[in-house]
């Protein structure tokens, strides 16, 4: 009931705020994300905005401009119920703007490009990955505080890192880099990207990865919006959970790599996600922020105990490739 009436109220106070800003979501702009291939076919995603801010930022930039570009992205005008195309199939954006378009299987290995209209105006480039017939295993990491230096273990180190820098700024830890360049393979075994961080920050990520030089891949954000049908979202362990869940289905013949890190205990979620798919993950690599482990930490990480899968849970991920490939090494001739 108490759960129904804040609902209520946000909606009304959200829909107050479309007024005072005047967003009518007249406009058509696609914010494209990343696509990937699934044993069916192609998977495009993307959001319908009134407009999009794409300004790049300058390294020298003040934290109030900071703040001020990041706010921006995070007041978004949605457009709803909005025709999307690509070629022959279509679908219509939900009630904040989302669509996702399943395209047949057309597609060559490595990255290309699909073309989106909107509502019949100008076609825009949407990217995808197809991860290559000789690929030997998929890697599905984390973002925050395991490839980016976030602080997500604090709130307050969070929200303060977050929003005062820019993706010109934003530090990608040096050994998160080498890593994936590592097992990427130049391009030989796809990446994929699981996070907490809502889809607003899509294009902000993905500029800090090309500035950065961290390999590129699919990203499976979350949505924090308010609807209709929807108020509180899933939760951290649940987004994190279903999203791979739905990257190991989409590439159901190769074993997994699972990075992530301690400070919102992703090893306790690998490892329900381990039992799930007995079997198709090989290594889980964690890096231990912060102040390190915790109790909680180490009886999550008690409970690989005994297992066969390669666990690897220091301060930096520097070892974690030659561990791996000591214990598999098939996967790396």
């Amino acid at each position: 009931m108490i759960k129904h009436m804040l609902h209520r109220l946000s909606l009304r106070a959200e829909r107050s705020f479309d007024r005072f800003f005047h967003r009518t979501g007249a406009g058509r702009k696609v914010d494209p994300y990343i696509g990937y291939a699934t044993p069916d076919g192609i998977v495009l995603r993307g959001r319908v905005l009134s407009h999009l801010h794409r300004d790049a930022p300058l390294k020298t930039q003040s934290k109030l401009a900071n703040l001020r570009d990041m706010l921006a992205l995070f007041l978004t005008d949605e457009v709803a119920n909005a025709d999307v195309r690509s070629g022959d199939v279509a679908t219509r954006t939900d009630e904040e703007g989302y669509f996702t378009l399943q395209l047949p299987r057309s597609a060559q290995p490595g990255w290309s490009t699909r073309l989106v209209s909107v509502d019949g105006g100008s076609p825009v480039a949407c990217p995808v990955m197809v991860p290559h017939p000789d690929a030997r295993f998929m890697v599905i990491s984390d973002i925050d505080d395991t490839m980016l230096r976030t602080g997500a273990y604090s709130l307050i180190k969070n929200l303060y890192t977050s929003f005062t820098g820019n993706s010109a700024t934003r530090e990608v830890f040096a050994d998160s880099i080498a890593l994936m360049q590592q097992l990427h393979e130049d391009g030989r075994n796809p990446v994929f990207y699981v996070s907490s961080s809502p889809w607003n920050l899509h294009d902000f990520l993905s500029d800090v990865f090309d500035n950065t030089g961290l390999v590129k891949g699919p990203m499976f954000l979350r949505d924090l919006g308010l609807s209709e049908t929807k108020f509180i979202t899933e939760g951290h362990g649940n987004h994190k959970g279903e999203s791979i869940d739905t990257i190991l289905a989409a590439k159901p013949d190769l074993p997994a790599i699972l990075l992530g890190d301690t400070g919102q205990h992703d090893a306790r979620i690998y490892r329900a996600v381990i039992g799930r798919h007995p079997g198709r993950i090989v290594a889980v690599g964690l890096r231990t922020p912060g102040p390190g482990l915790d109790a909680a930490d180490k009886h999550d990480l008690a409970a690989f105990d005994g297992t066969d899968i390669t666990l690897y849970a220091q301060d930096t991920f520097d070892g974690l490739a030659g561990q791996i490939a000591k214990s598999h090494p098939a996967l790396f001739r």
